[in-house]
């Protein structure tokens, strides 16, 4: 029996081991109890070509999702850092809505609800008011496409000042209302920018929010970035027992998803094992019950 909330929790796939061998993702994340696999699409050339799997990978990929009983509920598409929707170069822009595309495709025929825009304009690119709004231009011409899959597209609360609180994602919503589109804040990142108010940040967007990243972080101050991946669990500034407990009073329904990047690091598993652990002995202390 699966000793997690009663919430879905999934895990990322950069927590799992690399590699392109999906049987072995789904076996591990079963064996670990886990849900769901949030896949990745990322900037790199391996998983941007998921884009145009094939029919028969497609169908791979589902029954393996079936023998194990673990789903893809959701797809991070980070893939948008190195053809950004807000980017001064049209052509990129261009590339940027063929692929969004295409991710909604997979998504759909995958049985995927979420994609996971990264809340950026631009990345390696210097920001300016032409970039943020060819970003607003192009994202309502993503949920359109969205809409005609009925797959919902949900921006991540970022370690980029762009979209770095869920104050600046309602006013996206402003300008881009739409069904489609919600909000997936990272707790994280969340945390790291907004120490004192990410409570009241979380409750203002309470209602588009449709998954949760945990992951803890190092603060951003005037003297020190932040630091946004690959901080132990317990080593950062989140306070993640105050937040289960304000999302077990708000009546959070929706999916949480562990985040780390194990697939970078030797032994995996045994590290995903100890964050998985951690994760539910606060799950349990805020009063989640488990099942």
């Amino acid at each position: 029996m699966r000793n997690f909330p009663q919430n879905f929790l999934g895990v990322y796939e950069k927590a799992l081991p690399p590699g392109e061998n999906w049987a072995e993702k789904f076996k591990t994340a079963a064996q670990l109890g886990f849900d769901f696999i949030e896949m990745s699409i990322d900037e790199s050339d391996t998983r941007l070509q998921r884009l145009d799997w094939s029919e028969e990978q497609i169908q791979e990929i589902l029954k393996l999702s079936q023998k194990h009983q673990v789903f893809i509920r959701s797809i991070c598409f980070s893939g948008q850092r190195r053809y950004p929707m807000g980017s001064h170069d049209l052509a990129t822009r261009q590339k940027s809505l063929q692929l969004l595309e295409k991710c909604i495709q997979l998504a759909f025929k995958l049985n995927v609800r979420i994609i996971q825009l990264a809340g950026y304009d631009v990345y390696y690119e210097a920001k300016d008011a032409e970039t943020q709004a060819w970003f607003l231009e192009n994202l309502q011409a993503g949920l359109q496409m969205a809409n005609r899959y009925a797959v919902g597209l949900s921006i991540e609360i970022m370690d980029d000042e762009f979209i770095n609180s869920l104050t600046k994602y309602l006013a996206v919503k402003k300008a881009c209302p739409s069904p489609w589109l919600s909000v997936y804040p990272d707790l994280g990142n969340l945390a790291a920018w907004h120490q004192q108010t990410y409570l009241s940040e979380l409750s203002s967007g309470f209602h588009d929010t449709v998954a949760l990243h945990i992951k803890d972080t190092l603060p951003v101050t005037n003297s020190f970035p932040g630091k946004f991946k690959n901080v132990e669990f317990g080593a950062g500034c989140v306070d993640f027992l105050k937040i289960f407990e304000y999302l077990k009073s708000a009546g959070y329904q929706g999916s949480f998803v562990i985040e780390a990047w194990y697939e970078d690091f030797d032994r995996p598993v045994e590290r995903l094992k100890k964050a998985k652990n951690y994760v539910l002995n606060l799950f349990e202390k805020a009063g989640w019950e488990l099942c």
